[in-house]
């Protein structure tokens, strides 16, 4: 079983994930997760999710990984019931608590040991086994060897992060927000302290990593026994979403029949990089990662604008679509989509709703259409046109 995991902040994203390719889905209630920030799900929004995902015949995950403390128990076993009716198909868990509260009141409910239990070893990896566990979320830190032997000794579904954010601690292991911000990243209030830029002796200093990418090692992956591939990024938006499962969906299909190419790699590697604007690596698979693998003299990180525009008809050679960012006649740009062959147009006309031409849209959340010989769908999307594949 090989199984694409994204991740969604909210029920848009949640569909734009499934839309694009994800088999299944990873999200948080409102309790319990360790996205504080992002909208996270009502119960009613989670049935409403495991509904969508269960129509499609595709999975949904619920995380219940924060370090808890004491009072974090009140309402946890009438939650996972609650979660359990609502036919999640299961949790991810960090707590040794949680998961012998799961065992103990027989809730009927599948345990995904989440990453934040670091699991590297497989003496850790039986030991969860042992509690019920039937996935295991490998540590970043995992390399190709350790996943052989957790996989050989236990025959448990072994998921890992193949692209996303990189914590400096151990697999998130971090007080360095507490401590600074008081904000407990490890009950959901990471402030990101490791992105921060600091002045060493007159100099730029920062703990940050490059992100994490596994495009050069997805056929080593899959050897090596991994069966989910995990999308870091429930804060991210529609774009990043669409665009990286599109990505991995596409190469994780292609290496399965051999024929993912170099060229296809290399313009998917540029894609994925540019969409995060950071750069990226695959970190510790094949070892301890290098320096250059570091940002330790700090980054500006500015948002690209290459969104542009979500399909939401087609009809008469015309795609309209709702504008995201500024584009004007003349620009080259791109349709990409779940059932679209990504290509490249020169925009040639602007037309509203009325059919009065305009020269540029530079206002976002309007209604335009642009002329398109290629039929495109409902939920394609409209980009800067940067790459040649």
């Amino acid at each position: 079983m090989i199984e694409l995991l994204a991740p969604a902040g909210d029920l848009e994203k949640l569909k734009f994930a499934y839309i694009y390719g994800a088999d299944a889905v990873y999200i948080g209630g409102q309790n319990y997760s360790l996205r504080a920030n992002a909208k996270n799900f009502s119960m009613a929004q989670i049935k409403e999710a495991v509904d969508f995902a269960h129509s499609l015949k595709k999975k949904l995950y619920v995380t219940v990984n924060i370090v808890f403390h004491d009072e974090d128990f009140c309402g946890l076993e009438d939650y996972l019931w609650e979660l359990s009716g609502l036919g999640v198909d299961a949790v991810i868990v960090s707590d040794v608590a949680v998961m012998m509260l799961i065992k103990r009141k027989n809730i009927p409910i599948e345990l995904h040991v989440s990453t934040q239990a670091s699991i590297i070893n497989s003496g850790a990896a039986l030991f969860y086994k042992s509690l019920g566990a039937t996935r295991l979320v490998l540590g970043r830190e995992a390399s190709m060897e350790d996943i052989k032997n957790i996989k050989e000794e236990t025959g448990l579904e072994i998921e890992c992060f193949v692209h996303g954010a990189m914590c400096t601690s151990i697999s998130g292991r971090c007080v360095i927000s507490n401590l600074l911000t008081l904000r407990d990243a490890n009950r959901g209030g990471c402030a990101q302290i490791c992105r921060w830029t600091f002045d060493y002796e007159g100099r730029d200093f920062s703990m940050t990593s490059k992100d994490l990418n596994m495009v050069s090692v997805l056929k080593e992956m899959i050897l090596s026994g991994v069966n989910s591939f995990k999308v870091e990024g429930r804060m991210r938006g529609i774009y990043y979403i669409a665009t990286v499962i599109h990505a991995y969906r596409n190469m994780l299909d292609k290496v399965k029949n051999n024929s993912l190419t170099e060229e296809e790699a290399s313009y998917y590697l540029r894609v994925l990089n540019r969409v995060a604007n950071r750069e990226s690596a695959p970190q510790f698979f094949h070892g301890l990662p290098h320096e250059t693998e570091q940002y330790f003299l700090g980054r500006e990180e500015v948002s690209n604008q290459d969104f542009l525009g979500l399909v939401i008809d087609y009809s008469d050679g015309y795609a309209t679509i709702e504008t995201k960012n500024y584009f004007k006649v003349g620009d080259k740009v791109e349709f990409f989509g779940p059932k679209t062959n990504t290509f490249s147009l020169v925009i040639s006309d602007i037309k509203t709703l009325d059919n009065e031409s305009l020269t540029v849209s530079n206002h976002p959340n309007n209604t335009l259409k642009i002329p398109c010989k290629n039929r495109v769908y409902k939920y394609d999307m409209m980009r800067l046109k940067v790459f040649d594949k």
